[in-house]
């Protein structure tokens, strides 16, 4: 009998261990949730381009992103300030590959430091592609519960080796489906055909002039706290914004 137990606990055993063989537990969790918790916030993820034809404005993006950082901490006179926000930035260009690096990562406006041009610099071609499948990949890896993702460049797509336009366009319907927000800026730039291939709308999408870059990013940062509150369903770009930026100048003088 106790012979008959031993051999029907073996057996036990080894079927327990077969079904777990065969249905392996998940691998463990690798990403960091997002450091941000309660009902009102919004995290920002700016995607800067540092392609070489920046240089020329390369100064005022940067000022421009600065202004954002410390405009999307900043209460308005009789606003409630029970928003957390926080602001990730990352620069992208590609030599011999796609370039990818995150200079500021999850960084309450409070403490943000101002990025300058001794930190980083021009260079390059523009991988737009492979940059937005990055951008929203370090999203989805933070997975805050709204985010506004910034796209800044002044060019189009040139360089991409790792997503092609349908991987860019799958990776913001991922955004879109979680109900995040996307917004599309041209530096001295007013060609949106990749914006438009990658399901940017039209509302969501702007040319901004030199010497507007930073009023204009300052009042994006303005509605990204009225997203984040749950003031405004969506960002989208007015016609104030738009003279604001100057967007007809720049399409004048560039093109579409």
């Amino acid at each position: 009998m106790i012979r008959k137990t031993a051999i029907l606990s073996i057996a036990a055993a080894a079927a327990t261990f077969g079904a777990c063989a065969a249905n392996p537990a998940p691998a463990p969790d690798q990403t960091q949730p997002a450091t941000l918790t309660g009902g009102n916030e919004v995290h920002s993820y700016i995607l800067l381009d540092r392609t070489g034809s920046m240089s020329s404005i390369w100064d005022e993006a940067l000022t421009s992103v600065n202004a954002y950082a410390a405009a999307v901490g900043e209460a308005e006179e009789g606003e409630t300030d029970d928003l957390e926000t926080s602001v990730t930035l990352a620069v992208f260009d590609a030599q011999d590959g796609l370039q990818y690096d995150v200079l500021r990562k999850d960084v309450q406006p409070a403490a943000w430091t101002k990025v300058t041009s001794d930190e980083v610099s021009p260079r390059g071609m523009t991988p737009l592609f492979d940059a937005i499948g990055r951008i929203v990949a370090t999203a989805e890896a933070d997975n805050p519960e709204k985010a506004v993702i910034v796209i800044m460049t002044d060019g189009m797509e040139n360089s991409s080796r790792e997503i092609t336009k349908d991987g860019a366009r799958a990776a913001l319907d991922r955004v879109e489906a979680k109900g995040w927000e996307v917004v599309f800026l041209g530096a001295e730039f007013a060609n949106f055909d990749d914006a438009d291939a990658v399901g940017v709308s039209a509302s969501k999408t702007m040319a901004i002039g030199q010497g507007t870059m930073q009023e204009s990013m300052s009042r994006l940062a303005k509605k990204s706290r009225s997203y984040g509150k749950g003031e405004e369903a969506e960002i989208e770009f007015d016609a104030e914004d738009r003279a604001i930026a100057k967007e007809d100048d720049v399409i004048e003088r560039k093109g579409n």
